[in-house]
């Protein structure tokens, strides 16, 4: 099975790396053309941060550029596109895709496989998942605190579970790199990581009100309930961004110019 070219949508060349320009629905549209496929694939969910993250990471750098679904995940990377004139059509929360895709695979019947944060947040998450979508399979589940000798195992594991999809939560670049390194031996036709969306299910972390995410706020609230950790990756890392974004302004101006001067 291929997939057209319209089914796949267009993708906005934005910081050095392609991020598909989809709604929410559209890319819950295709990951199900994924999974029908069963070719396994890669999911990124990109946000400013992580553009920061790949200027000094070439190993994350290239694991994005060659993933099979790049999501844009925060609200700035989509003003950024616009500002760029590459726009992208809306933010893709990585929260709100993986709830919509535990509803896609309710409804299909499509196995999934839970692997990461701590063990009792995991089941506090299944339980909830559980609760929310009777009908829901969860084929397996392992929490992230593996060793490297233990990895081997976990992905046999994972494979042999039957599931179609696999949600990995791990801080970045830890599962970035995971799934790249075990992607074709997993053998699951979409493995998407999701950082801390179990806490957030499993009501460890709260997040923040509706408003705030939709004025792109929501690092704000972040910030608020974790100072220490999160200064460094909010203040630095979005003034850096502002930079990268305004030296890609600059690129675009001037390539415009030798394109009218030539």
């Amino acid at each position: 099975m291929e997939l057209s070219r319209a089914s796949i949508g267009s993708r906005e060349r934005l910081f050095g790396c392609e991020v598909d320009a989809l709604t929410l629905n559209q890319t819950v549209d295709r990951v199900a053309e994924i999974v029908a496929l069963g070719t396994p694939t890669q999911h990124v969910a990109l946000n400013a941060a992580g553009v920061v993250a790949m200027q000094d990471d070439a190993r994350l750098r290239e694991i994005i550029r060659g993933a099979g679904l790049v999501s844009a995940d925060g609200q700035a990377l989509v003003w950024a596109s616009r500002l760029l004139r590459r726009p992208l059509p809306e933010r893709v929360a990585g929260p709100d895709l993986f709830v919509a895709l535990v509803g896609l695979c309710a409804r299909c019947g499509y196995p999934i496989y839970l692997l990461g944060a701590k063990e009792h947040v995991l089941g506090q998450a299944c339980a909830e998942l559980t609760r929310q979508y009777p009908e829901l399979t969860i084929a397996g589940c392992h929490h992230g605190y593996f060793s490297e000798a233990e990895s081997a195992g976990l992905v046999e594991e994972v494979r042999a579970s039957g599931a179609k999809l696999l949600f990995v939560a791990m801080p970045t670049p830890r599962k970035e790199y995971w799934l790249s390194a075990n992607l074709m031996e997993l053998g699951l036709p979409f493995c998407m990581g999701i950082g801390g969306t179990l806490d957030i299910l499993a009501g460890s972390v709260r997040r923040a009100p509706s408003w705030m995410q939709r004025a792109g706020m929501e690092w704000v609230y972040r910030f608020w309930q974790e100072p220490r950790r999160m200064w460094r990756r909010y203040l630095a890392g979005n003034s850096r961004f502002i930079l990268l974004t305004c030296q890609e302004m600059m690129r675009a101006r001037w390539s415009r110019n030798d394109t009218d001067a030539a």
